[in-house]
Formats: structure tokens, C-alpha cells, sequence
């Protein structure tokens, strides 16, 4: 059976076990949209909103979009972004950062916003990335359910294998309103997170990404 117990499934009717979660990944956006959509009311009418208000009857709609399409759309690999390569003809190989790259992910524990910034260094070597397709990936990263440590591990190991080089650093830098609109109740505090691969393990050459990145001239 289907995951509403109506539908079959190919896998299951040879006899293959297949998981809930798997059979969720096959549906087509548009079917995701209209699924979270029907919950979604649901969950508002739980809530004793009036799903029938002005304001409120097209929120289902506008939530399930914003999922799938925006915020929840690093969730489907086909989003991957196309990473143009170019070949470093000048012969570069000093270290290249780009830094202050806007943040905006999920908490994956409560689903409220992660904000912050993001700085990547790495150094070159027989090719070097389009500037604006590292923004993109780290875009695509944190367009899903997170934890800011496996943002930053997942940053970081998809650049060191588009690059073929272990010498990328990734420095993550984030207000979580988990922690400032709910529980403590801190809205002062910041997470940060690093990742060091390669050369960037050299105590000079991280001290000298960090003051990089720090730097504000």
C-alpha cells in the first residue's frame, strides 16, 4: 500500500520492502505541494484559526510553495546547481576567499530560521569555481532541515570534491531563532562552526583565513 493506504507501489508488489520515506521522495513537486498544502489546513484548524478568513485561505497554498519551492528545496538533488569549472590559466594558487555569504536555513529540531553568514577559503589549483556558484551551493546546502554542523561538513566536502583539492576551510557564523524565540529566550548569542581541510590546517594559514574573514576593510 501507498502511504495513505490506497495507492500501490512497483517495489512493493514484487515483493521488494520499501520505506515510507522512500515512496515520499517520488512524488512529483506539484503533488508535494497540494499533500502539504491539505495538512497544513489541517494543522490550522487544530490551531482554531479560520482557514475560511480572507487572510488566511490561500496561507496553505503560499506555506506548501515556499516548502517545496524556496526553503525546502535543497531537499530534492535535482536542485543541485549546475557549478561552472574554469581552468586556472594565470596560474593562481595563493588563497581564495569569498566571505559574507548570506545564510538562511531551517532548524531541523524545531523548524524555526537559521541566519547568519557564511565565509569559504580555499586555494586553487588546476581549476578554479565560477565566484557566484559557491554562494549557490552553500544556498543549496541550507535549503533543507539543518544542523549547523552538518552545514558546515556538507559545504565543505561537496567544494573539496567540485574542486579535487582538500584545501577549503568553511566558517559558518548564526543566529538560531530556536534558541531566541522559544526556550531560553537568548536573542544575543551566536553558533559557530568551522571546517579546516588540507593546507588550512596549517596554524598560519587558518589564523590567516580567520583574520581574513574578520576583516571589514
Amino acid at each position: 500500500m501507498g502511504v495513505n493506504g490506497k495507492h500501490g507501489h512497483p517495489a512493493k508488489d514484487i515483493g521488494m520492502e520499501i520505506s515510507e520515506s522512500e515512496v515520499i521522495k517520488e512524488f512529483s513537486d506539484e503533488e508535494k505541494i497540494r499533500l502539504i498544502q491539505s495538512h497544513f489546513t489541517r494543522i490550522m484548524e487544530i490551531l482554531g484559526l479560520d482557514v475560511n478568513d480572507s487572510s488566511l485561505k490561500d496561507t496553505p497554498k503560499r506555506v506548501a510553495k515556499m516548502y517545496v519551492s524556496e526553503i525546502f528545496s535543497g531537499l530534492n538533488a535535482r536542485n543541485f546547481p549546475e557549478i561552472t569549472l574554469f581552468e586556472n590559466t594565470y596560474g593562481y594558487d595563493e588563497m581564495l576567499i569569498v566571505k559574507d555569504i548570506s545564510l538562511y536555513s531551517i532548524c531541523e529540531h524545531h523548524f524555526a530560521p537559521i541566519i547568519g553568514k557564511v565565509h569559504v577559503g580555499y586555494f586553487p589549483r588546476e581549476k578554479v569555481i565560477g565566484l557566484s556558484k559557491v554562494n549557490r551551493l552553500a544556498r543549496f546546502f541550507a535549503r533543507k532541515p539543518q544542523v549547523q554542523e552538518k552545514l558546515t561538513m556538507e559545504i565543505a566536502q561537496s567544494l573539496e570534491e567540485v574542486l579535487q583539492t582538500r584545501d577549503v576551510a568553511v566558517y559558518i557564523e548564526a543566529n538560531h531563532l530556536c534558541v531566541a524565540s522559544r526556550g531560553v529566550k537568548d536573542t544575543d548569542s551566536y553558533t559557530k562552526t568551522s571546517y579546516y581541510g588540507g593546507r588550512f590546517k596549517q596554524r598560519a594559514l587558518k589564523s590567516e583565513f580567520l583574520e581574513q574573514i574578520k576583516n571589514t576593510g
